[in-house]
C-alpha cells in the first residue's frame, strides 16, 4: 500500500514569471516560490506518480477532465517576452486516471465530462516546468465548475480522496492573494495579512469546522478585497475537500508585490 500523499493549495505566480526578467517589481520578486517549488517534490515521504491539477484558469458550466494523451501547452498569458510562448512541458497526460477520476466523479453522483482536447493553462504548466523539469510524471487537469460554488467543490475533493492512497498528488493551482489591481499599485497590502492570517488559523481548525468555515469564506477578514472573484481561490475548495481529515499546514509563505501569499497542505 503506498503512502498517501497530502493534497496542496499553490500560489503559481503570475504568467510565466519564473522564466523571465521580472521588470514589473524588484527581479527576485518570484525567486522565493521558484526556489520553493524546484523542491516540491522532495517534501513527500514519496516522489508522486501521477499529478491531478486543478487551475484557476479553467472553467467550464460542467466539471472536465483532459483526457488526451499527449496535451498541448495553452499560453493564456498576455504581453509578456516572446519567448515565453516558445516554453515546453511535454509530460505526458494519462487518460487512465482522467477516466478514474471520471468514476470517482460520476461515482458521488457529480456530472463530469471528458475534454479530449484541452491542453495545459500556465496554472498547470508553469508551477510544474519548475517543480518537474524532467517533465515525467503523467499528468491529468480538472476544471473548476464556473460558478465556483464552494461547498459544490469541497465534495468534488471529497469524492477524489482515494487517489491520495495511489500516489496521485492533488493539487490546487491559483493564488491565496488575488487583486491585480492593487497588486500593481505599488502599495503594501494589508487586506492580504488579514486575510492571510484567518487562513492559517482556518487551516489549524478540525473538521468539519475548517470545511464550514471554508463554505463560508466571504465571511473571512478582507474576504472580498483580496478576492474581488474567486477562481484563484476555488481550487484551495478542491484540495481541502481531498483531506483525509487529518492536519493541514502551510509549507510556503512570502511576501509577493506588497501581498501575502501562502500554500496549504492537506493530510
Amino acid at each position: 500500500m503506498s503512502t498517501h500523499l497530502p493534497s496542496l493549495y499553490l500560489p503559481h505566480g503570475g504568467g510565466p514569471c519564473f522564466f523571465m526578467d521580472w521588470t514589473m517589481g524588484p527581479p527576485d520578486t518570484w525567486k522565493r516560490l521558484q526556489t520553493w517549488l524546484e523542491g516540491l517534490l522532495e517534501t513527500f515521504p514519496e516522489r508522486p506518480r501521477r499529478l491531478l491539477v486543478i487551475s484557476a484558469h479553467w472553467e467550464t458550466p460542467v466539471v472536465q477532465v483532459t483526457t488526451h494523451p499527449e496535451p498541448e501547452l495553452i499560453y493564456d498569458y498576455y504581453g509578456f517576452p516572446e519567448h515565453t510562448y516558445q516554453l515546453q512541458w511535454p509530460a505526458p497526460g494519462d487518460p487512465e486516471l482522467a477516466q478514474q477520476v471520471l468514476t470517482l466523479l460520476q461515482a458521488a453522483q457529480i456530472p463530469a465530462e471528458p475534454d479530449p482536447h484541452r491542453g495545459w493553462d500556465h496554472g498547470v504548466f508553469i508551477p510544474f516546468k519548475v517543480a518537474v523539469p524532467e517533465a515525467d510524471v503523467p499528468t491529468v487537469a480538472l476544471s473548476l465548475r464556473a460558478d465556483l460554488d464552494p461547498a459544490f467543490h469541497y465534495q468534488v475533493g471529497q469524492a477524489l480522496r482515494p487517489l491520495k492512497e495511489q500516489g496521485v498528488l492533488i493539487v490546487g493551482s491559483g493564488m491565496s492573494y488575488h487583486n491585480l489591481p492593487r497588486m500593481f499599485s505599488g502599495s503594501v497590502l494589508s487586506e492580504s495579512h488579514e486575510f492571510d492570517a484567518w487562513l492559517q488559523e482556518w487551516a489549524a481548525l478540525p473538521e468539519p469546522e475548517r470545511q464550514q468555515q471554508l463554505v463560508d469564506w466571504k465571511q473571512a477578514p478582507q474576504a472580498r478585497n483580496c478576492h474581488p472573484r474567486e477562481e484563484h481561490l476555488a481550487p484551495l475548495f478542491v484540495a481541502a475537500g481531498a483531506s483525509l481529515g487529518g492536519r493541514a499546514w502551510c509549507p510556503f509563505t512570502d511576501q509577493v508585490m506588497g501581498a501575502t501569499v501562502s500554500a496549504l497542505a492537506f493530510d
